[in-house]
Formats: C-alpha cells, structure tokens, sequence
C-alpha cells in the first residue's frame, strides 16, 4: 500500500512539475494573462518566476527519488508540498484582492483549478507522506 501511495504522489508531483513548467511557457509565448491585465499583473506575476522554477525542480526530482524508493524522495516531497501551498495561497489572495478570478469565467475555473491543486496537493503529500517509514 504504502509503495503505491509513493508512485501515485511521484506520478502526480512530476505532472505538476511539468504543468507548472508548460504553463510559464505558455505564459511567455501565447500570453496567458486575463483580458484586463494591467502592469500590476505583470510586475505579480513576474515575481514567481524564480520560486516556481524551484518548484518545478523539486517536484521533478523528489518525484524520480520516490520512484527509485529513495528516502530523500521523501523529504524533497515535503519541502515542494509546503512551496507548492505557500504560492497557491499567495495567488489566491492575489486573484481574491485584484478580481482575477472575476475577469472571465475561463480565468475563474483555470486560476481556481490551479490555485486548489497547489495547495491541495501539497496538504495530501504532507498527510499521506506522514504514514511513511523513514
């Protein structure tokens, strides 16, 4: 049970690494900002560059090691869960305070898909990772 547990979260952390690295490409080359985006947006949303890159690092390779059964695999998987909920929770409030989620009913269901994810995830890493052997 608990090996299947570890592939399913490996699994599900490099899809979100890569997920979170495709939608910075998507970001820079088609434009992913709401309609109404103005500078403010851009100065936000250029702040996360380096932290998510860091993300997506973590998550890809915490991911790998918990495939191999390795314990660091473990710990990398911790230190992405609590930055994966720390940026979803600062975007959040973000889109709450500036009506990004308002903007369009697309922005609504794809920030708030992705907000949830990230802190959702990254809760269930931290509560099924609890019940592993170190």
């Amino acid at each position: 049970m608990k090996e299947d547990k570890s592939r399913l979260i490996a699994s599900l952390e490099i899809v979100t690494g890569v997920g979170i690295l495709l939608f910075w490409i998507a970001f820079f080359t088609v434009g992913t900002a709401p309609e109404n985006a103005g500078p403010a947006y851009f100065a936000y949303e250029y702040n996360f560059v380096a932290a998510d890159i860091l993300v997506i690092i973590l998550l890809i390779v915490a991911g790998i090691l918990l495939m191999k059964g390795r314990r660091l695999g473990i710990v990398l998987s911790l230190a992405a869960a609590g930055a994966l909920i720390y940026l979803g929770l600062v975007d959040m409030a973000y889109n709450l305070r500036n009506g990004v989620y308002l903007a369009s009913s697309v922005d609504l269901v794809v920030n708030a898909a992705i907000n949830l994810w990230c802190v959702g995830f990254g809760i269930a890493v931290i509560i099924i990772s609890r019940k592993f052997d170190y």
